[in-house]
């Protein structure tokens, strides 16, 4: 995930989080498990999340891109776009995430583009369309995040993230 300093932002958003004192990169990343399994964010905004992530080290035991790893690009990417149009007075909480798999990867990476679906005020739904590096839908997902306000003490766990 070293690559993440290369992310592109809309600069209003590199903005009101530098007035923050937050961490951008880190709080709009992957985070642990993300990093685990090598997921890399390359664009992030409240239209559009992409992000890559390796089969290799992501498999079931036949060999195939795991559906849980799938899982965790979608709602990794689905998570930022809903934390981006939440702004930095929400945070994004994940409420409902269903995949469909359409067909198996065995190697490479696979690239995930998230768009809204829906952007509320309390939610933010997205689809997640995952492709290989043929451009062959692997799934489909959706992910709507509930949008709660900052609450007190959140804000060292907004500095801390990633």
């Amino acid at each position: 995930m070293g690559e993440q300093q290369h992310v592109k932002f809309p600069q209003e958003v590199i903005d009101e989080y530098a007035a923050l004192g937050v961490d951008l990169l880190a709080l709009f990343s992957a985070g642990h498990l993300g990093n685990r399994m090598g997921v890399q964010i390359s664009e992030a905004s409240a239209d559009r999340v992409v992000g890559t992530m390796p089969v290799e080290g992501n498999t079931q035991p036949y060999g195939l891109l795991h559906g849980g790893a799938s899982a965790v690009l979608a709602e990794t990417l689905g998570s930022i776009g809903s934390m981006l149009h939440g702004g930095s007075s929400k945070i994004a909480v994940g409420v409902d995430l269903n995949c469909t798999h359409h067909r198996g990867a065995r190697s490479g990476l696979v690239t995930g583009v998230a768009t809204p679906v829906h952007r509320g005020r309390s939610t933010a739904t997205y689809e997640i369309v995952i492709t290989d590096e043929n451009d062959k839908r692997v799934c489909t997902a959706r992910l709507t995040c509930m949008l709660r306000d900052v609450r007190p003490g959140d804000e060292e766990l907004i500095r801390s993230a990633g």
